[in-house]
């Protein structure tokens, strides 16, 4: 996409206007406490996790749930840098980013979100081996392994935030500065560039929506044995805890790589459904990840009531 403009130091874009997500004004109050809802019980259901997984011996000693405590702080995080300015749309107060700010939102958007991108990749490998190389498991995945490679998917999602921040905002912006979006991410960015963004254009297609789609076919693929391997298991309850486990998994991914995928792979999309889908895999994602691994993993709620045993233990004894 290329635009003629005469651009200029004097006339640099200094501030953004995010638009929001598009909805009837009779409904903004509506809006604003549902997001705000979401945003609260994203926090504690995340934070409880951390906490469960941080304080129980049984649990902060496997790598799947070392995984697990990490997606939870990351979740805790990326709804941060997400939610708190798309609910201030949904109130009269300015809807101005400064520039500055909008660099650091895209920022740690694509850096949190990658991460958990490649978080997500990693957890579907932890139980392709612990179901399908069950007795070579503790020597293929062990604590210190697992934490080399989530260090490697934080540094390279850094990586991949610094890159993409880098190309985004080295482009002149000089003329409308209005973002129809709720948060400033590339696709929407992009829009408003003075230059021919041809070439960022391609690098979004092939660094994120190329690199997510291959993350969720390695994914899948990893399920694909896992299933093969679960039906090989003879007794009817080993079948439903694998299945319960593994299915869990595999429905947050689902919500957070098609709509993804959905986006980057269309970056020159002006599509009015983006927003909307976007929601799934920044806003709903992350509160769908405390509920499912807590109320479908056994061995969460085990320690949750171990927890609540503990604590009760305490009480008598004062």
């Amino acid at each position: 996409m290329r635009r003629n403009r005469n651009t200029s130091l004097d006339n640099a874009v200094t501030d953004f206007i995010l638009l929001g997500l598009a909805h009837p004004p009779n409904l903004r109050t509506f809006l604003f406490l549902v997001f705000f809802l979401i945003y609260i019980l994203t926090q504690l259901g995340n934070l409880l996790i951390l906490l469960t997984v941080w304080a129980d011996p049984k649990l902060h000693a496997r790598p799947m749930y070392i995984l697990l405590g990490v997606l939870s702080f990351l979740d805790m995080w990326l709804s941060s840098v997400i939610i708190p300015r798309l609910i201030l749309n949904f109130t009269p107060a300015s809807k101005a980013i400064p520039f500055g700010g909008c660099v650091a939102q895209l920022y740690f958007f694509h850096f949190l979100g990658s991460t958990q991108c490649f978080l997500y990749t990693l957890m579907a490998y932890d139980r392709y081996l612990a179901i399908c190389q069950p007795l070579r498991y503790p020597v293929l995945m062990n604590g210190k392994l697992c934490t080399i490679l989530v260090a490697g998917a934080w540094v390279a999602g850094s990586i991949h935030g610094s890159i993409q921040a880098s190309l985004t905002f080295r482009l002149p912006y000089c003329g409308p500065n209005q973002i129809d979006y709720f948060i400033c991410d590339i696709p929407a960015v992009l829009r408003l560039a003075c230059a021919d963004t041809t070439v960022n254009e391609l690098v979004t297609f092939v660094d994120i929506g190329v690199v997510a789609a291959s993350c969720f076919m390695l994914i899948l693929l990893s399920y694909a044995n896992i299933v093969l391997a679960i039906l090989k298991i003879r007794t009817a309850d080993g079948r439903r805890r694998a299945f319960s486990t593994c299915g869990s998994h595999l429905t947050v991914v689902t919500v957070y790589y098609v709509p993804c995928i959905f986006i980057y792979l269309r970056a020159g999309s002006k599509s009015p459904l983006d927003g909307a889908v976007a929601v799934f895999y920044t806003v709903i994602t992350p509160l769908l990840n405390p509920l499912i691994y807590t109320l479908r993993n056994q061995d969460v709620k085990s320690a949750l009531k171990r927890l609540r045993a503990g604590r009760r233990n305490v009480a008598e004894e004062k």
